[in-house]
């Protein structure tokens, strides 16, 4: 695995990030990206929901490098294109969504399908195989219910499929809880958190930051 001096783990309010990770599902160790909170302004007053870290596979350096290295952190930051292409790109990726407050599955998962739908339908590209990953993605959060400090664990393989786990913790078991064979929702997970109207600027911040010295240096 990586010895980058760059690859740290990171706290975000009271919940650890470590610097690398395994995920449900895959045979690979990702590197932490970049971490950041997820909050809504409720009434003039900034309210934390959770915290989101996004891994990475190793190779995903080499991959961005190619056509950003030597841009400095800035520039990535406010590069939409730098973020589609960690969204499409042909690598395995991670996201871990752990709780500051408490939330419903049915609350989280509707907010996700109901986003994930109007980009689809406004671009339109929403067909009956959209259709039912997005069913079935509910379904699996239907009985769930978050505590604070317990994780939504998402792996993402080049492939399309989407792996979705659960965990009480912050610990990540092997195995997801579902597997949901539709690329188009598998990168849109990822492009609700760090896309253009991302839910995270914070976390989009952390991974530009991150990832400019990794170009630079590489993966040793």
């Amino acid at each position: 695995m990586s010895t980058s001096p760059s690859i740290t783990d990171l706290h975000v309010e009271n919940v650890a990030f470590p610097p690398s990770v395994k995920p449900p599902g895959s045979t690979n160790t990702l590197f932490l990206g970049g971490a950041g909170v997820r909050g809504l302004d409720v009434g003039g007053k900034f309210i934390k929901f959770t915290a989101i870290g996004v891994y990475l596979e190793d190779k995903a350096v080499n991959c961005l490098a190619a056509k950003w290295k030597g841009k400095k952190a800035e520039e990535l930051a406010e590069s939409v294109e730098f973020f589609r292409d960690i969204v499409t790109g042909d690598f395995e990726k991670f996201v871990r969504v752990t709780m500051i407050l408490p939330l419903t599955g049915q609350q989280y998962s509707e907010k996700v399908a109901e986003n994930c739908v109007a980009i689809w339908k406004s671009l339109g590209i929403y067909t009956d195989a959209e259709e039912k990953a997005i069913e079935k993605f509910q379904e699996v959060f239907k009985d769930e219910n978050f505590l604070p400090g317990s994780s939504i664990l998402f792996t993402l393989s080049p492939g399309g499929s989407l792996t979705i786990g659960f965990s009480k913790d912050i610990s990540v078991p092997e195995a997801g809880k579902t597997v949901i064979e539709n690329k188009l929702l598998a990168n849109s997970v990822l492009e609700s958190i760090i896309g253009k109207n991302g839910v995270s600027p914070e976390a989009k911040q952390s991974l530009a930051s991150r990832l400019s010295p990794l170009f630079n240096e590489g993966l040793n």
